[in-house]
């Protein structure tokens, strides 16, 4: 005789419910994929910019007290040896890039623009360092139009000539030219840098986010030793600890900027890049002490709506 079932036999088993954070964490990226991929990639742009600009108040700092190009090879030296263990663990083979010649070629460039943007660190006000940088995202958007065939779309021109006008209403005032030399030079290291990010652009089509950081770690490291060997300086604990941090922010903000890379356009990015300015604004507050200025706050303005406009504008697009 068979045996009778047992009253729960046929029960089903209740599904393990989510956790809060669980469904939380859910929402959010279901709101993320319904925006849509610029928007996603603006979020990288913007996470990007808040790592990027606490690394240079660090490194502003670190640079008054040793020697620019010694700290600049200390920054990526540290950036590369905290990033080994995780590729050693992870296998070196994931690493392995199709573009060596690439990535030579970038390192070689962004040595470049390091050097002279590093040289002028210690020498060039906050105001006009903020300044001058973003006049990056210009040359990167002429770059991407004409040397990726990036559709130089009207409106990401708009958004970024008003969101440089509210740079210019922030910075404007204290814009002495005091720095002399230093000022052009770190100008010049612009263009340079802009010729950096779009190779990473390049290269992002065939390596991943954590190679091209790598890599870039790397290259920065091995060309710019000579050049730290013959300026070499004493390192202080204090000095060496920041470095270390340094090493973590600038890996984990160059792998935001280049996942924004592998969501859309180049040049659909760069408008949001002007929110730079009130990273820099706290972060000038909470480490140098300077208070933010009413023009800071009407250029602050000026930026976000310029933002706000194209990120809805883009959004609009995409879901016509």
């Amino acid at each position: 005789m068979s045996e009778s079932p047992r009253p729960d036999a046929h029960r089903v088993s209740p599904a393990p419910a989510s956790s809060p954070l669980r469904r939380l964490i859910e929402s959010l990226q279901q709101t993320l994929e319904a925006r849509g991929p610029v928007f996603r990639a603006m979020l990288w742009t913007t996470l990007a910019g808040i790592l990027l600009n606490l690394l240079n108040a660090l490194m502003r700092t670190v640079a008054l007290g040793l020697d620019p190009v010694q700290t600049m090879f200390l920054r990526y030296a540290a950036g590369f040896l905290l990033m080994l263990p995780l590729a050693l663990r992870s296998g070196l083979t994931q690493y392995r890039t199709g573009d060596l010649r690439g990535h030579l070629l970038r390192g070689l460039v962004h040595v470049a623009g390091l050097v002279m943007w590093f040289t002028a660190l210690p020498r060039v006000s906050l105001a006009d360092t903020t300044a001058i940088g973003f006049t990056t995202p210009i040359f990167l958007m002429i770059g991407a139009g004409l040397l990726l065939g990036e559709r130089m779309l009207a409106a990401r021109w708009v958004a970024a000539g008003v969101g440089f006008a509210g740079v210019l209403v922030v910075v404007g005032p204290g814009l002495t030219g005091a720095g002399g030399f230093y000022s052009l030079l770190m100008l010049a290291s612009a263009p340079v840098f802009a010729a950096s990010m779009l190779m990473s652009k390049t290269l992002a089509r065939r390596d991943g986010p954590a190679v091209i950081v790598l890599w870039q770690a790397l290259m920065v490291t091995v060309l710019a030793l000579p050049l730290a060997l013959a300026h070499w300086q004493p390192v202080a604990l204090y000095q060496a600890l920041l470095l270390v941090l340094c090493g973590v922010l600038g890996n984990v903000g160059h792998y935001c900027m280049t996942r924004s890379f592998y969501k859309t356009d180049i040049s659909a990015t760069q408008s949001i890049k002007f929110l730079d300015l009130v990273w820099a604004s706290f972060f000038g507050l909470v480490f140098f002490g300077e208070i933010p200025t009413q023009t800071t706050l009407l250029g602050s303005l000026v930026i976000l709506a310029a933002t706000l406009w194209i990120a809805r504008r883009e959004a609009r697009e995409r879901r016509a």
